[in-house]
């Protein structure tokens, strides 16, 4: 089994079994803009760091999977030129505003990528924050990055699945276990497999999290397949939960030899 096929296979696993998955009245497959926006603070990080040395005289960015953009505003003033590339129209507003509001230029491309590559210009340096994790065929998305950056790209990712921090709510609900992998390392080897030479740093960074415990408790519920009048009993399991405010992250890097 090659490094691509054991990705596509750990994360295949998550999907959530037809018979939990009928029965929901809405997609659980969530991703509320609200918790893509800026921080009022946007803090340093090695992916921030990674990437704002790497800016050339263009000083340019392609953020995808852009969101609000914090892979892209996290370089101001560095940067001089952004590029964001969302498959939903509210996350590119976000996107657009964010812009006007650092007084940087920026074009948005909607669409997934790589589908939308071929309209997409080149940048220095191409930023890919917590997306990886919802692509199972990851080559032809890593190679289409890596062809679209001058200079590096740089991928920020949790070390563990993101719907990891829901595997209690899920035992809890429904008596289901959830999957551990795949990790950073596993990407690391497909990036390998590629050719190409990634190295990777592991750190620790803030959690995301929703506004308020009503705000968590509805997307869990979505995101869990439940019906509306189980809100509450998810809004005291989240009210009893020990949530940490940090998380493990990893960024993959790789410097650009074409």
């Amino acid at each position: 089994m090659t490094a691509a096929e054991k990705w596509r296979r750990d994360l295949a696993v998550w999907a959530i079994p037809d018979e939990i998955l009928n029965q929901a009245l809405e997609s659980p497959w969530i991703h509320p803009p609200v918790l893509f926006d800026l921080p009022e603070v946007i803090g340093r990080s090695p992916s921030h760091d990674l990437a704002r040395e790497a800016l050339g005289c263009e000083a340019s960015v392609l953020d995808i999977g852009c969101g609000g953009g914090i892979a892209t505003f996290a370089l101001v003033p560095d940067v001089k030129r952004a590029v964001g590339v969302d498959q939903q129209a509210a996350m590119l507003a976000m996107y657009e505003r964010n812009g006007e509001r650092f007084d940087l230029p920026v074009t948005t491309i909607a669409g997934d990528w790589p589908d939308v590559a071929s309209e997409t210009p080149v940048c220095d340096v191409v930023a890919v924050h917590h997306v990886v994790y919802n692509v199972g065929d990851v080559v032809p998305f890593l190679d289409a990055a890596n062809d679209h950056a001058r200079r590096r790209v740089v991928i920020e990712l949790p070390t563990a699945h993101p719907l990891a921090t829901m595997s209690g709510a899920w035992q809890h609900f429904w008596n289901l276990e959830r999957p551990e992998g795949p990790r950073p390392q596993d990407l690391m080897s497909v990036v390998e497999e590629m050719g190409l030479s990634p190295r990777l740093v592991v750190w620790d960074g803030p959690m995301r999290t929703e506004q308020n415990l009503d705000q968590a408790a509805h997307f869990m519920r979505v995101r869990l397949c439940l019906p509306k009048e189980r809100e509450a009993e998810v809004r005291e399991f989240l009210a009893s939960a020990d949530l940490s405010p940090k998380r493990e992250l990893a960024t993959v890097w790789w410097d650009v030899t074409h």
